[in-house]
């Protein structure tokens, strides 16, 4: 029996692989990227010949079942994403969830993802958080920002720069606007950058600076707030 292996690739700096993750693409029987353009050349810098199959967001629910056949005919085969690690805000689950209901082996490889380094480098208690990912663009926003308001751990969003302020303004209405925050952006590339302040800091200097590169926000939580003023108090 074959299994299928989830395989981080880097998130900015292609140094940023495990050579573990590399000695895998190069022996699995295929490779599964969510877009074959951009993977090909994190595989071109390391001599990797192994074929690829697109695996996106758009057809994962139609080539699922057929590469969960491959498998059980014993191939190892890998899925890599265009960064990070696949399934966290990318295409992955729907295979991973087939693989187990089928009983097939599911391995994950540790490695890049960018809301660990985020996290870290905010300063904001990382102990208990929660990982909030994309906001829902339209249905169901309102409603999730509401429920966050009352969150007492540190909060975890990815956000693309055409969304941030616009964003950073709607967390500041519900959870109010002397919350602390962290924005990383542009994780392991050259020109990244980490920003801390309330969230109305923040707000203003994106409306003064035009936001560029992705970016991951980080929020303190409610409690952590709480506990703060109790202090000063």
């Amino acid at each position: 029996m074959g299994k299928l292996v989830i395989v981080p690739t880097p998130i900015g700096n292609l140094e940023d692989i495990t050579l573990r993750a590399i000695n895998v693409l190069k022996s699995c029987n295929l490779i599964l990227a969510e877009d074959t353009r951009t993977s090909a050349f994190l595989l071109k810098h390391y001599d990797i010949s192994t074929k690829m199959y697109s695996h996106h967001k758009f057809n994962e629910h139609k080539t699922s079942e057929h590469i969960v056949e491959r498998i059980k005919t014993g191939e190892t085969i890998a899925l890599i994403s265009d960064a990070g690690t696949p399934a966290i805000s990318d295409p992955g689950f729907l295979l991973v969830r087939e693989c187990v209901r089928q009983g097939l082996e599911v391995l994950c490889l540790p490695g890049a993802t960018a809301f660990v380094p985020a996290l870290v480098m905010s300063g904001l208690p990382n102990d208990r958080f929660c990982f909030e990912g994309f906001l829902p663009q339209k249905k169901g926003r309102q409603t999730r920002l509401r429920e966050l308001a009352n969150e007492s751990r540190t909060m975890v969003f990815y956000e693309s720069p055409y969304r941030v302020v616009k964003t950073l303004t709607q967390l500041s209405e519900h959870l109010g606007g002397d919350r602390s925050a962290s924005i990383s952006r542009e994780i392991s590339k050259m020109f990244e950058e980490t920003l801390r302040g309330t969230l109305l800091e923040l707000i203003l200097h994106f409306k003064l600076n035009e936001p560029k590169g992705e970016f991951v926000i980080v929020v303190e939580g409610k409690e952590e707030i709480k506990n703060k003023r109790e202090v000063t108090i």
